[in-house]
């Protein structure tokens, strides 16, 4: 049975962050749907990266994911965390054990917002992380908390999509894409 996952996006999040999740994911045979919380489905990156998601959001929230991610990058971090059907899906992926993970900027401004990394060993974007309150921050590229990953920033983008493969596929498929990625 495939995995599914959905990547959540808005105008303002990170071109590299983005692209690479979904290219990483789709490598790995995951089912990837990329879902705007947009009022449309083409949307402009931090960089000028134009993006065609999948779907819209409100009409995916009924469907079941194995992982829900969210990439980082400003203001689109912003916009994720203030999107309330996003908050209330992210809060039952998170209560049913399910994978959900962010990015710089998006563990702060989506997962902290939507109450999901209580207690939690996590990392994002250190320029942020003094907005953190009821987690533990860890200075790593990637922290893995039960069924919480996150990344710091687009420098780990990569090393966060592996990650994100071998959770949902296991170790081998994550092996067997670094050949193939040369990594």
């Amino acid at each position: 049975m495939s995995q599914r996952a959905m990547i959540a996006v808005a105008n303002g999040i990170d071109d590299l962050q983005s692209v690479t999740l979904i290219d990483v994911l789709r490598r790995a045979g995951i089912e990837v749907l990329v879902a705007s919380i947009e009022g449309r489905r083409m949307l402009t990156c931090a960089r000028g990266t134009r993006l065609t998601a999948d779907a819209m959001v409100v009409d995916v929230l009924a469907q079941e994911f194995d992982l829900i991610v969210l990439p980082g990058g400003m203001p689109g971090a912003s916009h994720l965390g203030a999107h309330q059907p996003l908050l209330q899906r992210m809060q039952q992926q998170a209560k049913a054990g399910k994978l959900f993970a962010a990015i710089a900027e998006s563990p702060v401004f989506g997962l902290q917002a939507f109450g999901i990394l209580k207690g939690r060993r996590m990392t994002c974007d250190p320029s942020v992380s003094h907005h953190l309150t009821g987690c533990s921050f860890v200075d790593q590229p990637v922290v893995v908390d039960g069924n919480c990953i996150t990344a710091k920033g687009s420098g780990g983008a990569l090393e966060f999509a592996l990650t994100l493969v071998e959770q949902l596929a296991g170790k081998g498929k994550r092996v067997e894409l670094e050949k193939d990625l040369q990594v």
